[in-house]
């Protein structure tokens, strides 16, 4: 399979925002915006334990959301702020559909969506 039929997507992404792209067309054309993700974080909660646990569960939701508006992914990077992308690129090892995706990834500051489509574009080619 040659590099210009693998479905690839970019993301950029920190612990409450992510922004997804992928080719206009599957296995063609450019790289645009093909979505937002917003985690709304936990709710303010007096016990500890049910904070950490909301979460948990609220990063499952945002990385199962994020991952929804990728169907099939063949090559993902993943850049942005502070240690979620390590978590993300797991939950996808994890997942028996993005398992065998090639990942790669990087750290960079919030740019805009062009600037983000140019990064990724510029990674792939």
């Amino acid at each position: 399979m040659s590099d210009k039929n693998k479905k690839q997507f970019g993301v950029w992404m920190d612990s409450h925002t992510a922004t997804i792209v992928g080719k206009e067309d599957v296995n063609d054309g450019d790289f645009i915006v093909i979505g937002h993700v917003k985690n709304i974080g936990p709710n303010a909660n007096s016990n500890e334990n049910t904070s950490n646990n909301q979460e948990i569960s609220l990063t499952q939701k945002y990385f199962k959301e994020i991952a929804h508006t990728m169907p099939n992914i063949d090559e993902i990077h993943i850049t942005g702020t502070g240690q979620i992308q390590e978590q993300f690129i797991k939950f996808l090892g994890e997942t028996p559909q993005y398992k065998n995706a090639l990942s790669s990834e990087s750290t960079s500051n919030r740019m805009s969506d062009e600037n983000l489509a140019q990064y990724i574009a510029k990674h792939f080619n």
